[in-house]
């Protein structure tokens, strides 16, 4: 399942120019010319002509920076701007500022390291947290990366379950060169179905080699590429008119967002469901991005009803049809299904919200101002109990470690436990959906 027909550019806002900088009054007063620099950063490049990338990485908070020459793009739309009004130090060690390849790290061992971005620049590393140079940088690559050659052409990390330890792969060439953080070991791979990457990315845990203003998606252990590929990246990591999907949303307020469905699996992944596209919301790593609901579940075309996760699947109900999905990637549909309503659960549709609880193995399944409890562990599946609620309009639904929120438009009720929402009878203030919640703008 491939970044097809992505509206994950809508959830990026576009920049502005910064200001000029301190380094900009340190360079005058070191003789520089800043009227020169300016000349020197001129030419403002445009990501929509289709050019290729130098570097790409997200940072700690999960913004995706795309490198070429001595600018760089924050996000996905918006224009480009100078790399050192970002990462500093670039221009004081080399005018240029240009970045050959970049990474964010990860290693939860060493946490002096990781989420930090490591810039590498012709024989040199540095290290940034929070867009400050670490104490030290930059650094000969051999001393922090030993095996590591010099002039690369694009790094991505790769953690422990994608790769078999937490690793960064580092491109030359032909050349892959996998680097064991632990071990500080290196394995020297040639993958020559793959292209030679100018920049590689991983983003919400797949992995791309750029290379032109082409991307091809690759596996991180051993190169296998599947799909048609390549593809054109002015589709899918840019807002380029007359390209992509979608490109011309906009960021919604926060007070307009509605979710038909909200959950959360075994694995810590979270789903949020609205119209016909869903958005993981535990990328906070990669940044919240929205994608159409068929594109991981293909067989559901107009959006859902309602979503629930037990047992390693997910629950979609659409109208009085129930389909069942195992959770790992790639989803697929069990067969068999759909199902009706009726078959699976013992009620009839339609539904306005569903939930599991952790370790539970009741659906708590709201329709109107009702709420049925169905023991999914019985056989046959019935009603075991049915309570009022003291809310109407609940339109989604999620249990989570800290209780239960039911949605109404824009708003949510916060609930301890499935038994106090279905027996108090004093509604709770509501909460209002957040931006760090949903990506939306206040």
């Amino acid at each position: 399942m491939l970044l097809s027909q992505t509206l994950c550019l809508c959830f990026a806002l576009a920049l502005s120019y910064a200001a000029p900088t301190l380094h900009d009054v340190m360079m005058a007063d070191h003789g520089h010319d800043h009227h020169e620099d300016q000349a020197h950063h001129s030419a403002n490049p445009d990501r929509c002509d289709g050019i290729e990338f130098d570097a790409i990485a997200p940072d700690e908070k999960g913004n995706s920076f795309f490198f070429k020459g001595d600018h760089l793009w924050k996000g996905f739309t918006g224009p480009a701007q100078v790399s050192s009004a970002f990462f500093m130090e670039l221009d004081d060690h080399h005018h240029l500022g240009h970045v050959d390849a970049a990474f964010r790290m990860h290693n939860k061992e060493k946490p002096e390291d990781h989420d930090h971005i490591f810039l590498f620049l012709d024989d040199k590393v540095f290290s940034y947290y929070n867009h400050s140079l670490e104490e030290g940088y930059p650094k000969d690559i051999q001393l922090d990366f030993p095996g590591v050659p010099s002039h690369l052409d694009a790094a991505v990390e790769c953690p422990k379950g994608d790769c078999n330890s937490d690793s960064v792969l580092f491109f030359k060439g032909e050349e892959v060169y996998n680097y064991d953080i632990a071990t500080q070991s290196v394995k020297v791979r040639q993958w020559a179905h793959l292209p030679n990457c100018t920049s590689a990315f991983r983003w919400l845990e797949q992995y791309y080699c750029f290379h032109g203003h082409n991307f091809t998606r690759f596996h991180p252990v051993s190169g296998e590429v599947n799909g048609a590929y390549p593809k054109d990246a002015r589709h899918y990591f840019m807002s380029c008119p007359k390209f992509g999907h979608g490109g011309d949303a906009k960021v919604p307020k926060c007070s307009e967002v509605t979710l038909d469905a909200i959950t959360s699996d075994k694995s810590g992944k979270t789903y949020a469901f609205t119209g016909r596209i869903y958005m993981r919301l535990d990328t906070h790593r990669d940044g919240k991005h929205a994608f159409p609901i068929a594109r991981t579940w293909k067989e559901v075309t107009d959006g859902v009803d309602a979503v629930f996760s037990y047992s390693d699947k997910i629950y979609i109900i659409k109208g009085d049809q129930v389909y069942i999905y195992k959770s790992a990637a790639p989803s697929t549909l069990i067969e068999g299904y759909p199902k009706s309503l009726t078959e699976e659960l013992g009620i009839e549709g339609p539904v306005n919200a569903a939930f599991v609880c952790e370790d539970h193995h009741i659906v708590h399944i709201i329709q109107g101002q009702t709420m049925y409890d169905i023991d999914l562990s019985a056989t046959p599946r019935t009603v075991a109990r049915e309570a009022p609620l003291p809310i109407s309009g609940i339109e989604a639904g999620m249990c989570g470690p800290d209780g239960i929120k039911v949605f109404v438009g824009s708003e949510y009720y916060h609930y301890e436990t499935p038994r106090i929402l279905a027996f108090s009878r004093i509604r709770p203030e509501p909460k209002t959906i957040t931006p760090d919640m949903m990506g939306c703008v206040e």
